[in-house]
């Protein structure tokens, strides 16, 4: 069974398109196209679960027609509509080129004067040109790359110089 920790969210699906069982993809992270990976992670009703894919083409920066293994019909391209698409991160960690910002969900976020944890990140608020990790607690901190010092992926912790009394607000 493959748990929330292992994957992270890059999108959702779609409308089906066209009679062959293609669906479309909006997709906030290419990493599906950039690592050698055969899959993506569907949440069906609450459960994830791997699909296969025999191909896809990008129609835009941000879409990508995606044709699963054995689904062959519009029909059961329309039962897909609206799932999120999850990736491995094992198969992320390969990568690499930097980093998503969607990638880094669940990793705890560590003072860099005071070593002291501050709390997982639980969403990427990117509302505004100012991006920022959203805690489980509710607290936000600035994901600014100037701030960040270190990230370790293995650890699952990201460094970060917070500015002096941010976290007394």
């Amino acid at each position: 069974m493959i748990k929330k920790e292992e994957v992270y969210r890059i999108g959702r699906l779609g409308k089906a398109h066209g009679i062959k069982g293609e669906v479309s993809f909006q997709f906030d992270d290419d990493v599906f196209d950039r690592v050698d990976a055969d899959y993506l992670v569907l949440e069906l009703d609450g459960i994830l679960v791997p699909f296969f894919f025999e191909e896809y083409r990008f129609r835009s920066d941000s879409v990508a027609l995606v044709k699963f293994c054995d689904i062959d019909t519009q029909e059961r391209a329309r039962e897909l509509t609206g799932c999120d698409v999850y990736f491995p991160r094992a198969l992320a960690a390969d990568d690499e080129a930097p980093l998503s910002l969607n990638s880094l969900v669940g990793f705890d976020i560590i003072e860099a004067t005071t070593g002291q944890t501050v709390g997982r990140i639980a969403a990427i608020d990117d509302q505004t040109a100012n991006v920022l990790f959203e805690l489980e607690d509710g607290t936000l901190v600035p994901a600014s790359e100037e701030l960040i010092t270190h990230i370790d992926n293995k650890q699952k912790t990201i460094t970060i110089a917070l500015p002096e009394g941010l976290l007394s607000l």
